[in-house]
């Protein structure tokens, strides 16, 4: 009978490599987080769990939330989608999405507008042409780009696409970290 490994929940394991980014000591982390060095080395080696303080603690000195270092330590595996697709203005997007991204796929015939601000939360924006030329307006700017060029802008802002040319798009809508 074949033993099953059940397969970890989190993985802190990944700390040894935010501290050696950094070119941090363990007694460094331990300094700036107040968390023993004992504990950071059982957590970098994965033979414990990390409580939220300790989390709280560890986060600051890499610069992020706890949410964020969780995230990192939560079982590495793949997430799979399946595209959906839907029409806004004259462009015709193919998109899939995951928790703090949405790729959009969008073709449009030269002519063809569109301007939906309505439907975007706190993101960044990414637009990158990949055939064909395409204006941007955004509140007190306006950009014409051609293949291979992109612009990345705070999404809140009102802003609206015109293919100027048959055009193919990749738009990114990368949600905004929240800090603190």
């Amino acid at each position: 009978m074949r033993k099953q490994i059940k397969p970890q929940t989190y993985d802190f394991s990944f700390l040894r490599d935010l501290r050696r980014r950094d070119e941090l000591t363990i007694q460094d982390v331990s300094t700036r987080s107040g968390i023993s060095p004992a504990v950071i080395s059982k957590l970098e080696r994965n033979q414990t769990s990390a409580e939220l303080e300790t989390l709280f603690r560890l986060s600051r000195v890499f610069g992020m939330n706890a949410t964020e270092m969780l995230a990192l330590a939560e079982a590495r595996t793949a997430q799979r989608a399946t595209e959906a697709s839907h029409v806004g203005g004259e462009f015709v997007f193919r998109e899939i999405q995951y928790g703090n991204v949405r790729a959009l796929f969008g073709a449009a015939p030269k002519g063809a507008k569109v301007s939906r601000p309505e439907i975007h939360r706190d993101d960044y924006e990414v637009c990158w042409v990949l055939a064909g030329r395409l204006s941007i307006t955004l509140p007190h700017e306006q950009y014409q780009l051609k293949t291979g060029e992109a612009i990345q802008f705070d999404a809140i802002l009102h802003h609206a696409y015109e293919a100027l040319e048959n055009s193919q798009i990749l738009i990114l809508h990368l949600r905004k970290g929240k800090r603190f």
